[in-house]
């Protein structure tokens, strides 16, 4: 895989992130200060891709830089 197309493949990661992160936050507010549950199971189930997201951001981060 060429770095160009690794360094696409983070811009995309970056934007999922980016995305799923303001749901979270959005949904995290909402169980915290509205104690609304179903928000709560919402950003508990969105954090767990922001996690997966983040880890694959770091995997392809490391293989970029070891060329």
């Amino acid at each position: 895989m060429t770095t160009l197309i690794k360094e696409n493949i983070m811009k995309n990661l970056l934007t999922l992130i980016k995305e799923n992160f303001t749901s979270f936050s959005k949904d995290a507010v909402a169980q915290i200060e509205k104690g609304n549950k179903a928000a709560g199971t919402r950003a508990r189930k969105v954090s767990l891709t922001i996690e997966k997201a983040l880890k694959e951001f770091r995997k392809k981060s490391i293989e970029i830089s070891h060329k």
